[in-house]
């Protein structure tokens, strides 16, 4: 692997603001290395675009060393030993060496060191804990190599002390399972999390979402969950029903949205008191929060046994918005057979539709008084409109803005 990726190891370390940094932080008593996930992905033949160092400056002199080298220091976390430094519109985190000396399942301690060794132990997995010298050379003290070339994510050294010094590490064992791994995940691990599964409940809710939310986007997130949820470390998580089958119909459908938030609808949202529960107890922010609600209220308007639509569907995209609605089809016909065809026929149909183009403007061109009624005369036009298929022109619609109001009168 590493022969293999020699070219690019070399075209990677001598970019000009990496290639410059390293040359400031490295030397004169100090070492810094590249670290963690931008080794990893490079190692992979992937994108390393975050790119973290380890170094064994104090924050103080990488400082002072980044701004003699035309750097711009922001202190982001300085009292963990981590310094933002910024040049050419890239941005480093580089972090002093650190050892661990008390952790409580959220957050660590920690003291500044000088060992890589040290440092590197102290990481989650071991293909996280790779580090790349100015020089090329690959540096790899838990054996993450090996994992790296199976695809197998593996705690570094005991998995439920690992565990026990942070919680969180449960659901980023399943993220990076789904995101590097293949296969089952990694059966010490597995039994770790388990064993470990009520320190979830500990954790902010914005950390929890956070981690969640880039689990469901990952590559093998179908088959990730459903281990999730056959080892009970679901619910803890989503706190309410996962409908398995429909998401894994929709992570195995190329044309279906791969967004967060319509990822965990298509898992855990039938109604709207789920997109409530999941607000409450995963932090969701607005946005999330509005377009969850929206596909939750979709489901309920469309779902039941009445017969599927256009005209129904297109109903429904009136409340809660062509996408939502769009996603509610999706969701509820998600399995292959003709209600899949139908629905994504009505599908294209309502991303077809024309413009709705009157306004009140219209209402009060015809002698209706500013009021209730120009909402209600605009509501029935749409439900007409929508009857009469959809019609383009202005022209017609104002007829039916027409027939609207002789039946309000």
């Amino acid at each position: 692997m590493i022969m293999e990726r020699a070219g690019e190891i070399g075209s990677f370390l001598a970019q000009p603001p990496l290639a410059r940094l390293l040359k400031a932080l490295d030397g004169d008593g100090e070492e810094t290395r590249v670290v963690g996930g931008a080794v990893r992905n490079l190692l992979l033949g992937e994108p390393a675009s975050d790119v973290d160092l380890a170094t064994t400056a104090l924050p103080e002199e990488t400082i002072r060393r980044g701004r003699a080298a035309g750097f711009k220091a922001v202190p982001t976390g300085i009292e963990h030993g981590t310094v933002t430094l910024v040049a050419d519109g890239t941005s480093f985190e580089v972090t002093t060496l650190r050892r661990d000396v008390e952790t409580d399942g959220r957050r660590a301690k920690v003291v500044f060191g000088r060992d890589f060794v040290v440092d590197a132990l102290r990481r989650d997995f071991t293909i996280n804990a790779l580090g790349l010298g100015r020089d090329g050379r690959l540096h790899d003290y838990c054996g993450g190599l090996g994992d790296l070339a199976q695809r197998r994510v593996r705690f570094i050294g005991d998995a439920a002390a690992r565990i026990r010094e942070d919680y969180l590490r449960i659901l980023r064992f399943f993220r990076f399972h789904a995101r590097y791994g293949v296969g089952e995940p990694d059966g010490e691990g597995l039994n770790a999390c388990i064993a470990g599964r009520e320190g979830l409940a500990g954790l902010s809710r914005e950390r929890v979402r956070a981690e969640l939310l880039k689990l469901l986007v990952a590559p093998r997130v179908a088959a990730t969950i459903g281990a999730m949820a056959g080892a009970g470390l679901l619910m803890p998580v989503i706190g309410g029903v996962a409908y398995l089958s429909r998401f894994a119909a929709m992570t195995d459908d190329d044309d279906a949205g791969v967004y967060p938030a319509f990822r965990l609808a298509a898992l855990a949202v039938a109604v709207s008191e789920d997109a409530l529960r999941l607000r409450e107890r995963l932090r969701l922010s607005n946005e999330e929060f509005d377009r969850i609600d929206r596909i939750a209220q979709a489901l309920e308007r469309l779902g039941g046994g009445e017969e599927m639509s256009v005209s129904r569907a297109r109903l429904a995209a009136v409340g809660t918005g062509a996408d939502a609605t769009v996603a509610a089809l999706a969701l509820l016909h998600a399995s292959a057979g003709e209600q899949a065809r139908r629905a994504r026929h009505i599908i294209a149909e309502i991303e077809r539709t024309p413009a709705f183009l009157l306004t009140g403007a219209d209402v009060i061109a015809l002698g209706v008084s500013a009021g209730p009624r120009i909402g209600a005369a605009l509501a029935l036009t749409r439900t007409l409109w929508i009857e009469a298929g959809c019609v383009p022109a202005k022209n017609d619609q104002a007829m039916l803005l027409r027939e609207a109001l002789s039946r309000l009168s």
